[in-house]
């Protein structure tokens, strides 16, 4: 069980958060893009399969690729391709000028979705007075810039560290180190937030600096987060 005040166990001071799935919420935004989209191209008629097929298809593909991606198997633009043209391919064929319009359209429409995590806005308000705050992401950096300008995330945070500017991917040793370097912090002040066990989580533990694991879903994992939370407005109380 999380003690009543990390602060007082430990002097955090440099906070560095995850922004997908942990700050922005990924599959609100994605999937209101991805149906709009599906209704314009009017897909179901094409591919003779309703929409949530489709989207079922989608992020079981968008995974796989993320991972291999992760891993280092995949450029980031054979991702954004490959995972349309997957889906669609999986419901049989489908002109590839097609397939290329809705990934543009999708690259330009889902960024600028606004939709946060609950609490997401309170939790940085109350924060940012007491903490340096820092986002460190795999995303692709011109899309996580769109995120955080349009969602009115970008003036809570001090650094921005996207993995592809960088060339390392969470998580690998190199990115959070290059984020410590970058904002003068040291491993036992600083504090890393995300929903990863893999990327957020052990990365950040491998390197020696403390982790929230942000668990909403509660899913049980064999990887022991130094702090674990099911919902952001925890960590005010955490934290404060």
């Amino acid at each position: 069980m999380a003690p009543k005040s990390l602060s007082k166990m430990k002097p955090y001071q440099h906070l560095f958060f995850d922004l997908d799935h942990t700050l922005w919420d990924f599959e609100t935004n994605s999937q209101e893009a991805l149906l709009v989209l599906f209704q314009e191209h009017d897909l179901e008629q094409r591919l003779k399969a309703p929409v949530q097929d489709f989207l079922n298809a989608y992020y079981r593909i968008n995974d796989e690729l993320w991972s291999e991606y992760r891993q280092g198997k995949v450029t980031k633009e054979n991702l954004r391709h490959q995972r349309f043209q997957r889906a669609f391919h999986s419901f049989g064929p489908l002109e590839e000028e097609t397939i290329l319009s809705f990934e543009r359209q999708y690259m330009e429409m889902a960024p600028r979705k606004t939709a946060l995590m609950p609490g997401t806005i309170d939790l940085l308000s109350a924060l940012k007075p007491h903490f340096e705050l820092h986002i460190i992401t795999n995303g692709f950096e011109e899309t996580q810039k769109v995120k955080l300008s349009c969602s009115g995330l970008r003036p809570f945070f001090n650094l921005v560290l996207c993995s592809d500017s960088l060339g390392i991917n969470k998580p690998e040793a190199g990115i959070f180190i290059e984020a410590l370097k970058r904002t003068g912090a040291k491993r036992h002040n600083s504090l890393m937030i995300g929903d990863n066990l893999l990327t957020d989580i052990g990365g950040a533990r491998n390197v020696g600096i403390d982790q929230v694991y942000y668990n909403p879903s509660e899913e049980p994992s064999k990887l022991k987060p130094t702090y674990e939370i099911k919902a952001l407005k925890e960590l005010i109380d955490l934290l404060l």
